[in-house]
């Protein structure tokens, strides 16, 4: 991380100058009015277009020293004290250079005769300016630095919380097994256990491959959406053993899809909640179907089913209140749900096509 005092030649030297040189011109107006002041009348126009040239060579020169020299030691890693000396030392040196040079302009303007460093008593004025001016600079730019530097750190620290934040939320969002969902597959597996064993045992082994996805799901909120089908083709084998010949269930991926990455448990819970509030009731013709396919640069999910049509207001209870909250922390506004009665009833899900 830079040293906070460096942060001063962070700035472009084009915008150094026009700043340090407006901040010289005020310097030279401020020591027109203090001299107009002290003498009880306006200085004349003279004096005081002379005082403005000086200030404002003077800055300048002044802070293309300090910004010249400086950048070629900032890389060097100087500790505090040899920074100061620098720092002064530059100022002096611009000082020296800026006066020399504003009597040079005055000379040129005023076709008066120049002589070359023999402006003592300018410069001794001039100095303690300098220092003054000088350390007013180094301190605000120091403690800007230094401000600058804390509130990034604390904003490093802000997004760190809220990283961890939206990780603990997701967390609490991941989709659980319905407890239902157990209660029903158990006691079909339990009526099956006499009349067909072999089936017993693939649904049991069936439900404990769902669970095992469920309980130890690896580190990450997405996963491929190969995956996730695969895992709601088993949810789907386990109620097709409860649901009989009452539903037809089918399933359509695109296979450019396939390797997308989308949100861990995004499509089971839907498809859980189609069953639960559309197709429970159905004693017969009930079809259902997921369907995914590849849009541009989007994923688009489609669960679809003839059963019961959604509510004209959904509520929390829904069970879809997790899904958009899941979408919203990862994808924000770039993602989009839709839920529709007419022509089909379906909810259809679009999400960023985003590959490993």
């Amino acid at each position: 991380m830079d040293r906070p005092e460096n942060k001063y030649f962070k700035l472009s030297l084009a915008k150094t100058n026009l700043v340090y040189g407006l901040m010289g011109q005020a310097v030279g107006l401020i020591i027109c009015i203090f001299e107009s002041v002290i003498n009880n009348k306006l200085i004349p126009l003279k004096q005081f277009i002379t005082s403005l040239i000086f200030s404002a060579i003077i800055s300048l020169t002044i802070t293309n020293s300090i910004y010249f020299v400086t950048c070629l030691w900032r890389s060097k890693n100087l500790p505090l004290w040899q920074f100061i000396l620098i720092f002064y030392g530059c100022s002096i040196f611009g000082m020296l250079v800026g006066v020399e040079l504003s009597y040079l302009a005055t000379s040129i303007i005023y076709t008066v005769p120049y002589h070359f460093f023999s402006h003592f008593s300018d410069i001794r004025f001039n100095l303690l300016i300098v220092v003054v001016v000088s350390t007013i600079i180094y301190v605000y730019r120091y403690q800007k630095g230094a401000m600058t530097a804390k509130l990034r750190e604390k904003e490093l620290d802000l997004v760190k919380a809220k990283q961890l934040r939206t990780q603990a939320e997701l967390q609490t969002l991941q989709s659980k097994i319905n407890p239902h969902f157990l209660y029903n597959s158990l006691n079909s597996i339990a009526s099956l256990v006499h009349v067909d064993a072999d089936k017993a045992e693939d649904m049991t082994l069936k439900l404990s491959r769902l669970f095992r996805y469920s309980v130890s799901s690896p580190p990450g909120n997405t996963a491929t959406v190969k995956q996730e089908m695969e895992i709601v083709e088993t949810y789907l084998d386990i109620e097709k053993v409860r649901f009989g010949d009452r539903l037809v269930f089918s399933t359509q991926v695109d296979k450019s899809a396939e390797d997308a990455l989308i949100p861990r448990f995004l499509i089971q819970p839907l498809v859980e909640n189609a069953l639960k509030h559309g197709l429970n009731d159905m004693a017969r013709n009930g079809e259902l179907s997921v369907d995914i396919n590849k849009a541009n640069d989007h994923i688009l999910i489609t669960i679809a089913d003839n059963g019961k049509p959604f509510p004209a207001e959904l509520n929390t209870g829904y069970g879809l209140q997790s899904t958009y909250d899941k979408l919203s922390l990862l994808y924000g506004e770039n993602c989009m749900v839709q839920i529709t009665n007419a022509p089909q009833k379906q909810i259809s899900v679009k999400v960023p096509a985003v590959y490993e």
